[in-house]
C-alpha cells in the first residue's frame, strides 16, 4: 500500500503568538538532537484499516540482485533536510483539497503525537467468524508425516547453494550430487526427505558412484514444477493449506510474504490472506499457504527479523481478499494537551457517534499531482493527459533520481533517455517509460497497461473517493447528522431511498451514500444534484459511467456516511521517557516481558484507544475526530518540520 512514511508526527494545533518567539532556536535545536538520535522510529503519518490496492509492484522472481539494489536506493536515498522536506511538502495536499473538512463532535480539540514509535500502533485482524488475531502459541501440530528435525540440519550451505540453483535453473547442470557421508539407510532416507521438502519441484534418487553412495537431485517436470508444489508427497488426510497468524513489526505484508517465500525457495501466489496491512505498525493477521508444512515455517522463526510465525493449523481451503470482519486497532497518542474533561467528551463521542467515514490521505497520494487527477484523465479518455501527469516534474518531495527522470522526460520526451535516470524500474513511472519504449508514444493504452491493473484501477478509485468525500461533507453541512427524505439506505445489498413516511424509523448510521458508477442511484435531494454537477464540471456524464476499455468502467458502490466504532476503550497513562512502550505486545507476552512500571505523574501524558473497525475504513480518521486535527502531511511538516522519513 502506498505510504508515506514519516517518524513521529505531531499532530499540534496552531500556536500562539507567544510561542511563535522561540520558533526558530526550538527548531534548530529539534532538528539537531533528531540527527543525533537517528533512524530508530521511523513512521507513516496514514494508516488504513484495510487497503484493497497495493501500490507496491511485484517482485520479479530470479532477480534477487536487481531487487535488494532497488531496496537499498528505495531506503538509502534521502534528499534534503528536514526543514527543506517541510519547504517542499507546501506543495503537498490538504485534508480540505480532498474534500475532508468536517467533524461531527462538539468538543474543544487538542494536540497529541501520532505513532511517535510504530509500536505505538497495534493493528489485530478480525476474521469472518469475529475472532480476533493473536500470535500465543509457537507449537506445530503433531503430525507423523513430518520429517525429523534433522532434515532441516543434514544438508551443507553448500549443498543447500548448488540445490537452490538446480531448482531455479541458474545453472547449466541437470542434477546435483550430494555424497553420503554416513551411508546409513536413515541417513539417505534423511538425505531424501531434505531435498524433497526444503527444494520443491526436485526428485532424488541414490547412485553408487567409485564404491561411495550418492543422493542425486534433478528436475521432476520442468519449471512447472516449482510452481506446483509436491502434490504427491502430501497426506491426504491432512488440509491442503497452513494457516498461520504472521507478527510483524514494521514491515509490509507483500515484503513479509516475499521474504518467505525466498526462504522457503518457493513462490509468493502460493500464499492468500484476507488483507494488506501497515508497515508502519505492528500488525497481526492470519496467512494461508499451500501445502508448507507447519514444521517449515515454525523453522523459520530462528531466523527471521521483525516478524514471527506461529498458531499453525490445517485447512482445506485458503483464505480470500477481503474476506474479513475488520481490524482492531490499539493506539497510543503521545505527549497529549487535551484535559481530563476534553478526553472524556472526545472519546464518548467517538464511541456513541463515530467519525465521518471519509477515505483518508494516503488515498490521494503525497505529492504535488493527486491520485485521483490521473483518475479523472482516465475517465475522460484523455491519455495525453494521464501520461503528463504521471511523467511531468512536480514540486514537492521525492526522490532524487525521480527528479532527474522528470526532468529528462521534459526536456527531451525520450523514454529511453528518461529510463536511463531511473534506477529503481519498478516504480509506475519506470512501467509507464517501458511501455512507452514497447508500443511507442502514439499508442499510451498499451504503455499504461503495463502498470499491474491494481495499481492502475487505484487511480480511478482515488477519483471515485474524492467525489465521495466532497459529498459527504456537503450532505453534513446541508442536512446535519439526522436521516431525511431523499437520502439511501441498504436493504441487504439494495440501496433505497427513505421516504417521508418512513425517515423516523432511520439514523445518520443508517444512511450510505454512493461512489460514482453505472448502476449506483444517487439522494433524491440536493445532493443527489451536487453529484450531477460535481461530474459536469470534471466534464464526465454521471449517467454514463461506462468507459470503452472495460477495466475502466465504475459499477459504483454504497458506503456508511457514519461509522461507529465498536469495542472503543481508552485511558490517559504519565510517562517520562517517550521510548518507553506503554502496552505489551502478542511477542512479549509470549517471551514474558512485563509491562513497564510507568509513573503515577509524569512529565507526559499519553492516550491509549482501543476500537474495532470493519474493512476500508481508516483509523487516522478515528483519531482526526478525537484531535480535531488536519491528519495531512503538509499540514504537519508545516507545524512540526521535524523530518522523519
Amino acid at each position: 500500500m502506498e505510504t508515506v512514511e514519516m517518524h513521529s508526527v505531531s499532530l499540534k494545533r496552531p500556536r500562539s503568538e507567544d510561542d511563535v518567539a522561540n520558533a526558530d532556536e526550538i527548531k534548530r535545536q529539534k532538528i539537531l538532537e533528531k540527527s543525533k538520535a537517528g533512524n530508530d522510529s521511523g513512521q507513516s503519518i496514514e494508516t488504513v484499516a484495510e487497503q484493497p490496492e497495493d501500490m507496491k509492484s511485484e517482485i520479479i522472481p530470479n532477480e534477487e540482485s536487481e531487487e535488494q539494489e532497488e531496496e537499498e536506493l528505495e531506503d538509502s536515498d534521502e534528499d534534503g533536510d528536514p526543514e527543506s522536506f517541510a519547504d517542499m511538502m507546501k506543495h503537498g495536499l490538504t485534508e480540505s483539497d480532498v474534500g475532508i473538512t468536517k467533524f461531527v463532535s462538539s468538543h474543544k480539540g487538542f494536540s497529541g503525537i501520532l505513532k511517535e514509535r510504530y509500536s505505538d500502533f497495534v493493528v489485530h485482524e478480525i476474521g469472518k467468524d469475529g475472532r480476533v488475531s493473536h500470535l500465543d502459541d509457537f507449537s506445530v501440530p503433531v503430525d507423523d508425516e513430518d520429517p525429523s528435525e534433522e532434515t532441516f540440519t543434514v544438508l551443507s550451505d553448500e549443498d543447500k547453494q548448488r540445490l537452490e540453483e538446480l531448482q531455479l535453473f541458474k545453472n547449466k547442470e541437470t542434477s546435483v550430487a550430494i555424497e553420503v557421508i554416513e551411508d546409513t539407510k536413515e541417513k539417505r532416507t534423511i538425505i531424501h526427505q531434505a531435498v524433497k521438502s526444503l527444494f520443491p519441484g526436485l526428485e532424488t534418487k541414490t547412485e553408487d558412484r567409485d564404491g561411495k553412495k550418492y543422493i542425486i537431485a534433478y528436475h521432476a517436470a520442468g519449471k512447472k514444477a516449482l510452481a506446483n508444489p509436491r502434490k504427491h508427497s502430501w497426506p491426504k488426510s491432512r488440509g491442503s493449506y497452513c494457516h498461520f497468524v504472521l507478527y510483524k513489526e514494521n514491515k509490509d505484508t507483500m515484503d513479509a510474504i516475499n521474504v518467505l517465500s525466498k526462504f522457503l525457495r518457493v513462490k509468493p501466489n502460493i500464499f492468500s490472506y484476507m488483507g494488506t496491512k501497515d508497515k508502519r505498525a505492528i500488525t497481526v493477521q492470519e496467512i494461508a499457504v499451500l501445502r508448507i508444512t507447519a514444521q517449515r515455517l515454525a523453522h523459520l522463526n530462528k531466523c527471521l527479523m521483525n516478524f514471527k510465525l506461529g498458531n499453525f493449523s490445517y485447512k482445506n481451503h485458503p483464505l480470500k481478499l477481503g474476506e474479513l470482519q475488520g481490524n482492531h486497532f490499539t493506539v497510543v497518542l503521545r505527549n497529549i494537551t487535551g484535559t481530563d474533561d476534553q478526553i472524556e467528551q472526545a472519546m464518548h463521542s467517538l464511541r456513541e457517534i463515530g467519525f465521518i467515514n471519509y477515505y483518508g490521505m494516503q488515498r490521494f497520494g503525497t505529492t504535488a499531482v493527486p491520485t485521483y487527477q490521473i483518475g479523472r484523465a482516465i475517465l475522460q479518455n484523455n491519455w495525453n493527459e494521464v501520461m503528463d501527469l504521471i511523467l511531468k516534474p512536480r514540486p514537492g518531495a521525492e526522490k532524487g533520481y525521480l527528479v532527474k527522470c522528470r526532468e529528462e522526460w521534459a526536456k527531451t520526451k525520450d523514454p529511453a533517455a528518461a529510463l536511463k535516470k531511473l534506477p529503481v524500474k519498478r516504480c509506475v513511472e519506470g512501467q509507464l517509460l517501458r511501455g512507452l519504449l514497447k508500443y511507442g508514444m502514439k499508442n499510451i493504452i498499451s504503455a499504461f497497461g503495463i502498470i499491474p491493473r491494481n495499481n492502475r484501477l487505484m487511480y480511478i478509485h482515488s477519483y471515485q473517493s474524492y467525489v465521495w468525500n466532497n459529498m459527504v461533507s456537503k450532505r453534513i453541512e446541508e442536512y446535519g447528522l439526522r436521516a431525511v427524505p431523499g437520502d439511501l439506505i441498504l436493504k441487504g445489498a439494495t440501496a433505497v431511498h427513505i421516504e417521508e413516511g418512513d425517515v423516523y424509523n432511520y439514523t445518520i448510521h443508517d444512511v450510505v451514500m454512493p461512489l460514482p458508477g453505472f448502476d449506483v442511484i444517487y439522494p433524491k435531494h440536493k445532493i443527489g444534484e451536487a453529484y450531477k454537477e460535481m461530474l459536469v464540471a470534471d466534464n464526465l456524464d454521471i449517467n454514463n459511467m461506462r468507459h470503452k476499455i472495460r477495466d475502466y468502467s465504475l459499477s459504483g458502490a454504497y458506503r456508511k456516511i457514519i461509522i461507529r466504532p465498536q469495542n472503543v476503550n481508552w485511558e490517559v497513562v504519565a510517562y517520562d521517557d517517550p521510548k518507553i512502550p506503554l502496552f505489551t505486545t502478542d511477542l512479549d507476552k509470549l517471551e514474558g516481558k512485563p509491562l513497564p512500571v510507568l509513573p503515577t505523574d509524569g512529565k507526559f501524558r499519553a492516550l491509549k484507544m482501543e476500537f474495532s473497525l470493519p474493512p476500508s475504513t481508516y483509523a487516522t480518521m478515528a483519531i482526526r475526530e478525537v484531535l480535531k486535527m488536519d491528519t495531512s502531511i503538509k499540514n504537519q511538516t508545516q507545524l512540526n518540520t521535524t523530518w522523519l522519513r
